[in-house]
C-alpha cells in the first residue's frame, strides 16, 4: 500500500510536521510505502492558471502538475495534514487540491466532471488549531471543514473517507509529553485503520 502524505505547513519543524512523521513511521512499520509531499518545502505554486481550467480552449495542466500527478498516480491513501488558519485550511493546500486533484486526474472521465477517477483509494485528514477543539466544534468550523475538505472532496474524487483527526490547543511551548501523546494517537490510528487485518 502506498500512502501519500500531503503536508501544508511552512515550518518544517512544526507540530504538523511531527504528526506527519508519526504517520509515516507507523505506515512504514506496517510494511507500506510512504511519499511525503511537503508543499512549502517543494515551493509548490498554488495559483490555478487560466489554461488549467477545464473549459479553457487550450486546457493543459502545468508541467509541475503533470509531474506531481505522476508521483501520485499509484497512491492508495491520501493523507492531508494541515493547520486551521482563520478556521480554514491554508491557501497552499486549497491551491494544491485545485491544481493537482483537478479535472483529468481526480475526476472528469470522458469529459464529464461528475465522474470520479480515484475510486478505491482512501482519504484521511489530520488537522490542528491554536484554538481548543471544543471551540472549533462550537463555531461550526470543524463540521464545515469535514463537509468541504473531507466528505465533498472524497465524493468528488471517488475516495473512501477513513477518518479525520483534529488536535486543538496547539500553542508555542506545548509540552513534549503532550506532543508525544498526540503523535502516538496518529500512529495508533494508522495501525488500526490500515493494518493488514483491515
Amino acid at each position: 500500500m502506498k500512502h501519500v502524505i500531503i503536508l501544508a505547513h511552512p515550518n518544517r519543524h512544526s507540530f504538523n510536521a511531527t504528526l506527519s512523521a508519526a504517520y509515516a513511521t507507523a505506515a512504514k512499520l506496517l510494511g507500506d510505502q510512504v511519499l511525503l509531499r511537503d508543499l512549502y518545502g517543494l515551493d509548490f505554486k498554488p495559483v490555478l492558471q487560466q489554461g488549467e481550467m477545464p473549459l479553457s480552449p487550450n486546457f493543459h495542466p502545468g508541467d509541475d502538475v503533470i509531474a506531481e500527478r505522476a508521483l501520485l498516480a499509484d497512491a492508495d491513501v491520501f493523507a492531508l495534514v494541515y493547520p486551521l488558519w482563520l478556521n480554514a485550511p491554508p491557501a497552499m493546500l486549497k491551491g494544491y487540491l485545485e491544481r493537482v486533484f483537478g479535472f483529468g486526474f481526480a475526476y472528469g472521465r470522458g469529459g464529464r466532471s461528475s465522474e470520479p477517477l480515484l475510486t478505491g483509494r482512501k482519504l484521511i485528514s489530520i488537522t490542528t488549531s491554536g484554538a481548543p477543539t471544543h471551540w472549533v466544534q462550537e463555531t461550526g468550523a470543524l463540521d464545515a471543514i469535514r463537509t468541504l475538505f473531507d466528505r465533498y472532496f472524497a465524493e468528488l474524487c471517488g475516495l473512501t473517507l477513513v477518518d479525520h483527526l483534529h488536535f486543538g490547543g496547539i500553542v508555542p511551548g506545548i509540552r513534549d509529553d503532550a506532543v508525544q501523546r498526540m503523535a502516538n494517537e496518529v500512529a495508533e490510528t494508522i495501525r488500526r485503520k490500515f493494518g493488514r487485518n483491515k
